[in-house]
């Protein structure tokens, strides 16, 4: 029998408002092998962890129950405060009458006989518990940021910065992401392209960064630390270590109209291409779905104009296998798609496009070389409506949007009407919106100007409908503070879309094992204090693949999310997680159910020799678990027919203990 000490927190007026601590205390001190019961103000506190640490000299304590908050929150500083006096730190269990008592319960008696029971179960459990000691397994010291875009840049270099090697993974020919295509950025309109291909190059030229660009992940294995990666890499039909980006084999491609995705399919490329100016790396990439001597072997222009020798149509997908200590997900975003959204004509006027479509034809590298003319007919705009929300913000169990706020539509649009006023003084620009939301720095200065300075039109109301009529386009909207409806004979419209997850994010999230919330988004392990990291141990966040957020916010995070990682590879080793599964080889059938349901791969089978009574040997074929892979989700102690496989720390024996101590 154990010798326990049972510690009940009042969390300031968290718990003790809703629940007697000190009735809770009284009633525990009568369990089995509790010898000490006692309850204080704030447990988590310095002082609060001397009175454990003296409580456990005075009274030789063997085990540990601590009545506080989800140990979510602070089992890590119980346990180290029991082992820096002596105990084993798996020896302390934590009893959660915060979230699942005082915060649900108004009821003081319902709440303080419910912590009653927890505090029970904790002390049974605890009875059963035995020592454990975590493994050690070793650091590779070299990350893997998934994305290129401006969060995966800046991710890669403050490791790279730290002396760590960094690769780089980007599925498009080039990095860059999104902020490649933006013209300006707000609240300081500086050059998106001026601020970020710097950042490029610094990544191109550092001598611990690697970059796979048109490449993909194909699968990952392995834990924190000792990850296992196989990255796809694409053909490009383009020796790589040869090609100088002198573009002289796409003036010279004969194929000419194939759509450019980078202007948004605003405009045509040829099949070999390079996406812009600044692509990083600068290579060209032939698109095997247009390329004429690809799908018919006749044609072959570019090899012969290329002097270096650089064009290879034999050229394969390579696989290639790395070793990481760590992963970052940089997956970025997209705009949603505005197909269920046909009241504002999308799909039926050239002249109804996007916010991002509206960046590529302001931008001087863009379809209109940086002129603002409607993609319908080349003429210059005279009166532009911006609409706000489309596809953000929808109301719930709305099957065309998102019911999340995008949050960085409403300064994008406000930089969008400056622009066009700043440069277009002749264009009238009226902004429908349902809520103006500048939560930043500067941010709602900038919309001010925008209104004040720029004389911008905002019109707090809803778009109804958009009627393409002839060269007009006829807005039909609401205006909710004068109430009444309002018509505008428009020559363009820019739908400020929704934005989501890359669609890459979900089956990325398959690979990592790691969690996603509905939207698609990645979840991080702790909205407040583990922001940047994952559920799943050694993956980091970064950028929107987390949420929508701005350039400043995403920089601020890949920050955030490299210091993680630096303070992970500066280790050469790690201590596991020793609640791991482990299998009963007497009572194991080899049925590979376990093996089936495991979701990180730790569990293989092997055939040993079993010595019969009668002296004969017997092969048998048992289930093996590798713990330094084991999460300890027990999924497989549940799956066990024969009821062989256990998990330490959490074995069948103290779960059922604990069920008792509830139910009696």
């Amino acid at each position: 029998m154990q010798r326990i000490g049972v510690f009940v927190c009042w969390c300031g007026s968290n718990i003790a408002g809703t629940v007697d601590v000190k009735a809770v205390a009284e009633a525990l001190k009568f369990e089995p092998g509790v010898v000490h019961s006692t309850d204080y103000q704030y447990m988590c506190s310095q002082a609060g962890q001397n009175l454990i640490k003296d409580a456990i000299k005075e009274h030789n304590l063997t085990g540990i129950v601590v009545c506080s908050c989800s140990p979510r929150m602070h089992e890590a500083t119980f346990r180290k405060t029991a082992q820096s006096a002596g105990i084993n730190p798996y020896m302390v269990e934590i009893a959660n009458i915060r979230e699942q008592c005082s915060w649900v319960h108004k009821d003081m008696a319902i709440g303080t006989e419910k912590a009653i029971i927890l505090g029970k179960a904790a002390v049974a459990k605890v009875n059963l518990n035995a020592p454990l000691t975590p493994g050690e397994s070793p650091v590779t010291k070299r990350a893997l940021v998934i994305g290129g875009g401006i969060a995966g840049i800046q991710t890669a270099l403050d490791i790279a910065d730290a002396g760590f090697e960094v690769d780089i993974v980007e599925k498009k020919p080039t990095i860059g992401g999104k902020m490649a295509q933006l013209d300006k950025t707000f609240p300081t309109l500086d050059c998106a392209a001026c601020i970020l291909t710097p950042k490029m190059v610094d990544v191109a030229q550092h001598e611990k960064i690697r970059i796979f660009s048109y490449s993909e992940v194909e699968s990952v294995k392995g834990f924190v630390g000792n990850f296992n990666v196989t990255i796809k890499k694409h053909a490009r039909y383009v020796k790589e270590d040869l090609c100088t980006g002198c573009g002289a084999c796409v003036e010279k491609c004969p194929q000419k109209k194939v759509a450019n995705e980078f202007n948004l399919n605003m405009d045509n490329r040829h099949a070999i291409y390079i996406p812009f100016a600044q692509a990083v790396p600068k290579v060209a990439t032939i698109d095997p779905s247009a390329c004429t001597m690809l799908k018919t072997g006749k044609c072959g222009v570019c090899s012969k104009i290329c002097a270096a020798g650089a064009i290879d149509y034999t050229q394969k997908d390579e696989y290639i296998e790395e070793k990481y200590g760590a992963i970052v997900v940089a997956t970025g975003f997209n705009p949603i798609s505005l197909e269920k959204f046909d009241e504002y004509a999308y799909s039926q006027s050239k002249d109804v496009i996007t916010s991002l479509e509206f960046e590529r034809l302001t931008n001087a590298a863009g379809p209109t070389a940086g002129k603002l003319l409607r993609p319908s007919d080349g003429k210059h705009p005279h009166k532009i409506v911006f609409v706000q929300c489309v596809g953000s913000r929808c109301s719930a169990g709305a099957e065309k949007g998102k019911e999340y706020c995008s949050k960085i539509c409403c300064m994008y649009t406000a930089k969008h009407a400056m622009l066009v006023r700043d440069k277009y003084p002749d264009t009238e620009v009226y902004v429908f919106y349902i809520d103006v939301r500048t939560p930043g720095k500067n941010f709602d200065e900038f919309y001010r100007r925008a209104v004040e300075e720029y004389g911008v039109h905002y019109i707090k109301g809803m778009v109804g409908k958009v009627t393409p009529e002839g060269e007009v386009l006829k807005v039909q909207g609401s205006d909710l503070i004068n109430n009444k409806q309002i018509n505008i004979d428009a020559d363009l419209v820019v739908l400020a879309a929704a934005i989501e997850p890359d669609k890459s994010a979900r089956p990325l999230a398959t690979k990592l094992t790691a969690s996603m919330d509905t939207n698609d988004f990645f979840t991080e392990a702790h909205p407040k204090l583990r922001p940047v990291e994952s559920p799943t141990a050694g993956v980091f966040l970064s950028g929107a693949c987390q949420g929508p957020k701005d350039i400043p916010e995403t920089v601020s995070q890949a920050g955030a999310a490299a210091a993680k990682v630096i303070g992970l590879l500066a280790k050469d080793k790690l201590l596991g997680n020793p609640c791991v599964a482990r299998s009963n080889e007497l009572l194991c059938n080899g049925c590979s159910n376990c093996e089936k349901v495991c979701p990180y791969g730790a569990i293989t089978y092997i055939d040993k020799d079993f010595r019969m009574p009668d002296r004969t040997t017997r092969t048998r074929r048992i289930a093996q678990v590798n713990p330094a892979v084991c999460q300890g989700c027990g999924a497989c102690t549940v799956t066990c027919p024969s009821g062989a496989m256990d998990l330490n720390g959490f074995t069948n024996g103290q779960i059922m203990a604990e069920v008792d101590a509830i139910c009696k």
